[in-house]
């Protein structure tokens, strides 16, 4: 009986003390883990939003740089956009930009052999539009990625100078 007089164990009052701490380190280690969570998401979605913008004003700048004919839809958003040249040996080329479903999509044809290219996603079609007045081919495009309060958007107007003479 005296070894188990000297043997004390823990109060109750200490074991919530230690309970609590635990808890509160936890949680705050948890909150840490959801908020690196949440900053990494909206950065990869930032990033993605910024490089389907570029990849869509590259290739439309590309084309537009070629282009002897311009036709842009007299409707609110300028799609189709529809560019188009004859190349050194008479070959005829025929660039038609459009949206699908908010999706970007480029279609090629050179002497009526087409193809097509998915330029960019998460296009937002009401903040897009296509404009071609006193030789300069304006355009405003809108790329949305994420959702709710995470939704990380890229919008730029940009403004092309297609081939001189036109």
């Amino acid at each position: 009986m005296s070894a188990s007089r000297g043997q004390r164990g823990f109060t109750i009052v200490e074991m919530l003390v230690a309970v609590t701490i635990a808890s509160l380190i936890g949680g705050g280690v948890v909150m840490g883990i959801a908020q690196t969570f949440n900053t990494s998401v909206r950065n990869s979605d930032h990033t993605l939003a910024v490089n389907e913008f570029r990849n869509a004003a590259y290739w439309i700048k590309r084309d537009a740089k070629m282009a002897q004919t311009v036709e842009v839809d007299p409707g609110e958003s300028g799609l189709p956009l529809v560019l188009s040249w004859v190349e050194w040996d008479s070959s005829q080329h025929v660039v038609t930009y459009d949206l699908d479903d908010g999706k970007l999509v480029r279609t090629y044809s050179i002497d009526g052999d087409e193809s097509t290219l998915l330029v960019a996603e998460n296009i937002d079609p009401a903040q897009t539009s296509f404009e071609f007045t006193g030789g300069m081919l304006t355009f405003n495009l809108a790329v949305s990625v994420g959702e709710g309060w995470r939704t990380m958007s890229e919008s730029q107007e940009c403004t092309v100078d297609p081939r001189p003479g036109l």
